[in-house]
């Protein structure tokens, strides 16, 4: 059975330095994200588009929001088939195409998470379980371009599991 889940947050424009939007080099993209009982983000455009390089940018938080997603499911994929997970990093990376009209999109982002897992008998399935964490994963289903992962499974069997 289906059913609605509601996301808010709250973003705030910062980046007014007095004469507001008057010319493009005015103002700065500088912007917070807040949401309930959580710490603000603080964000920016991309530096190539006049963007604080230590501020996330939204493409940033769009790729990130879907290593997060698809890490979520498949550890929670794992948990359910008896794999134990001990480690999970992810170097993910998007490709945007930016189109004459100076607009833009994604093309693809690639999820690249390394596993550790504490038994090699469970290494097959530790991999195929990346398939079905995409396909459920909330983020890559809402998008218009391939989400792909090349995963790397590690298997530590000297790590001790807890409950």
């Amino acid at each position: 059975m289906d059913h609605q889940h509601y996301c808010a947050v709250s973003l705030q424009w910062t980046g007014n330095n007095g004469s507001g939007t008057t010319a493009y080099t005015a103002y700065e993209r500088s912007h917070t994200i807040a949401a309930t009982s959580k710490p603000d983000l603080l964000c920016s455009s991309d530096a190539a588009f006049r963007g604080d390089e230590k501020k996330y940018n939204p493409e940033e938080l769009l790729v990130d929001s879907l290593s997060s997603c698809h890490m979520l499911w498949y550890l929670h994929l794992c948990m359910e088939a008896g794999v134990v997970v001990t480690a999970y990093t992810d170097d993910a990376k998007g490709t945007l195409v930016v189109t004459a009209d100076g607009g833009g999109h994604f093309t693809e982002v690639t999820l690249n998470p390394v596993v550790t897992i504490t038994d090699k008998i469970m290494e097959e399935k530790a991999k195929a379980l990346h398939s079905q964490a995409n396909h459920l994963c909330f983020i890559a289903r809402s998008c218009n371009f391939p989400v792909h992962h090349v995963a790397t499974i590690q298997i530590n069997d000297s790590q001790s599991t807890q409950n």
